[in-house]
């Protein structure tokens, strides 16, 4: 590397546009000294958990870090900001403040530490950040690692339920699995785009940009071998990026760790977890991936039909209210899965990615918002029966759940309606209309399982008794706040989505 390469690179490193994450970085770091030095305050840390985060979403809002649309590479070729990777810092950002509620919520009911919670939130944020903006393997797996451990932690953060310890067990083995495909495929696409042996080499085999120009341009003297071996280690990568969205057949985890661990972490694994995998799985398709479709469209058109048709056949036979979001999770993976192909021959169906992204976060965070208050007892043990008469008992939640379900099963007039009507036409334009069919099956099967819950939480069940029925927690105005804007901004944006195209 020459001394005008380096300059080059050290040029790149403009630390000011990772300010944000910086930002969450130092306040993880402060929460810590806050809890030890001001013991007074830790019923507040929570508040200023949101705060910080609302401090960086300011930033991002206000274009500090940007100041304007272009794309720019930064350290070297490790980070690409642009307007699109800030979109999903904002996104991300936002899970971060109502998780940070969630959690509030949950460690009321719950005798654990707090600020730990909180400090690796925080973490797992910023690392979710820069990993939207990774335009090499090596940030792409650093970050995305950091983001797992931090998952290990909060999954098992329950330590007092053996649902939570188990949880965290699995997550631990499964998670350890995807990283290792993941890091087998890369090495893969390593060790073929660095052979200085062939012809085209790429100076930067890891860099996004250098390994798709490499593939692209290196069929005429590819062999065989070399061929399979970057198309094994693009499956491979794939794959990792499955684990992640709870693709099939790498989905065996999602109802069992979704159960065990603490209610703010799942809904931070349902929401945060898989945007990030989907738009990796974007970042990858029309970049170093762009020029073998032809293996991977056909692959992964399999994967979303069989992801819609377990999601939403597992979901029919679940009483527990936590596996029953992880098996519709699943679901809403395959017409997510969907959007993605559509978006690779229909420009603007990125647009409709993003927004049921941002239709399915809110309608997730409703219903684990509610799923918190109503978890007064053993938080892995939410049954149906928990939300009995729940919108004559407690109207404020019982409304929020009817309206948070009710999007996610895509009733009329609600956001979520419109993101799948979305994501249906723009796979009608693109053509995809075997996996059309297969969603709009899958949209019929997911009807019962939703309304066996909104159905619950409107009658009261007349074979349990009063005595048997545990207490719900009063959400205060707080909590009020943070449910009306989830709740309005669903309604809201059933009737305007022009923001998001």
């Amino acid at each position: 590397m020459t001394t005008e390469m380096l300059q080059t690179i050290i040029d790149s490193n403009q630390w000011g546009a990772l300010l944000p994450e910086i930002m969450l970085g130092i306040a993880a770091l402060a929460l810590l000294f806050v809890d030890l030095l001001f013991p007074k305050a830790r019923p507040y840390l929570s508040h200023l958990t949101i705060l910080a985060f609302a401090s960086a979403l300011t930033v991002l809002l206000l274009g500090a870090t940007t100041g304007n649309n272009t794309t720019q590479i930064l350290f070297g070729g490790l980070i690409e900001q642009s307007s699109q990777n800030d979109w999903m810092r904002v996104f991300f950002v936002g899970c971060g403040i109502f998780v940070s509620h969630i959690g509030s919520v949950y460690l009321k009911n719950n005798p654990l530490a707090k600020v730990e919670f909180y400090h690796v939130l925080l973490v797992v944020i910023a690392a979710f950040m820069v990993l939207a903006q990774s335009n090499h393997f090596v940030s792409f797996f650093v970050a995305l690692e950091t983001v797992t451990i931090g998952f290990y932690i909060l999954v098992a953060y329950g330590r007092n339920s053996k649902f939570s310890l188990e949880a965290g067990l699995k997550y631990l083995i499964m998670g350890g699995f995807s990283s290792g495909i993941l890091l087998f495929g890369i090495a893969l696409l390593y060790g073929v785009a660095g052979n200085s042996n062939l012809p085209g080499v790429a100076v930067d085999p890891l860099n996004f940009d250098q390994l798709g120009q490499f593939i692209a341009s290196s069929n005429e003297y590819f062999n065989n071998s070399q061929n399979l071996m970057v198309r094994i280690g693009a499956v491979l990568v794939i794959a990792g990026l499955a684990f992640k969205i709870g693709a099939v057949p790498f989905q065996i985890w999602v109802p069992d760790v979704y159960q065990g661990a603490p209610t703010p972490t799942t809904a931070l694994l349902a929401v945060a977890s898989k945007a990030a995998g989907f738009y990796l799985l974007y970042v990858v398709l029309t970049g170093p991936f762009s020029s073998l479709h032809s293996i991977l469209i056909p692959l992964l058109g399999i994967v979303t039909i069989l992801t819609i048709l377990f999601g939403n056949i597992a979901a029919l036979g679940q009483r527990n209210v936590k596996r029953i979001m992880g098996m519709s999770g699943i679901a809403h993976a395959g017409i997510l899965l969907i959007g993605i192909l559509a978006s690779l021959q229909v420009p603007w169906a990125l647009g409709a990615v993003f927004f049921y992204l941002v239709t399915y976060a809110l309608a997730s965070f409703s219903v684990f918002e509610v799923m918190a208050h109503v978890a007064t007892g053993e938080d892995a043990d939410q049954e149906l029966e928990n939300f009995d008469d729940l919108l004559k008992d407690q109207p404020f939640l019982g409304g929020t759940l009817l309206v948070g379900l009710g999007s996610l099963a895509g009733i009329p007039p609600l956001a979520g309606f419109i993101a799948k009507l979305l994501i249906f036409i723009a796979a009608f334009q693109a053509e995809l209309y075997l996996l059309l069919g297969v969603a709009l099956a899958g949209v019929v099967i997911s009807i019962y399982y939703y309304f066996s819950w909104m159905r619950a939480s409107v009658m009261k069940n007349p074979f349990i008794e009063d005595e048997d029925r545990r207490p719900v927690l009063a959400p205060n105005l707080l909590a009020k706040v943070v449910m009306g804007i989830s709740v309005a901004a669903t309604i809201l944006f059933g009737f305007y989505q022009g923001f998001f195209f």
